[in-house]
């Protein structure tokens, strides 16, 4: 890969894992969704629920917007790979690897189960890739790094 294209190359995952951190924890804001979230969250026995719910919803949000803007990437990846660390072993373990989970057939078409922890995984490893990365092209992390002189790795 030509060395001055290489710089863009963590921009695509920042988008996608922003934007799907965005589009999981905007519905939990919301009344029915919350609501729903917190019910989820009880019936498998997660402590104070109420509170884990919004925990989970800011920093999905919140770090989905961080992770667009290159924001302070390393630390919400941190947090969000807890996140999905503990998402996957509380909800998806048991409904196996594969995030397509078919669990029958009927005249309206296939029916799906719980999806399984293939995503999780990915989630994981874009997350992880972004962290090792450090600071990326045309972003908040590469401002700051450029204002403390530290050179910003890929330039704002």
């Amino acid at each position: 890969m030509n060395a001055s294209w290489s710089k863009w190359a963590p921009m695509p995952l920042r988008l996608v894992l922003g934007i799907g951190f965005l589009y999981h924890g905007l519905p939990k804001f919301t009344g029915g969704g919350h609501d729903g979230f917190v019910g989820m969250l009880q019936m498998i026995g997660v402590p104070a629920p109420g509170i884990t719910a919004w925990l989970v919803t800011v920093a999905e949000v919140l770090g989905g917007l961080a992770l667009i803007l290159g924001a302070y990437t390393t630390v919400v990846a941190a947090v969000l790979i807890v996140e999905m660390v503990v998402a996957m072993f509380t909800v998806h373990w048991s409904a196996g690897f594969n995030f397509l989970n078919i669990t029958g057939m009927t005249e309206q078409g296939l029916q799906f189960g719980l999806p399984g922890w293939e995503v999780n995984l990915l989630y994981i490893a874009g997350l992880a890739a972004l962290m090792l990365r450090g600071p990326t092209h045309l972003s908040v992390d590469a401002m700051l790094a450029a204002k403390k002189g530290g050179g910003a790795g890929g330039g704002f």
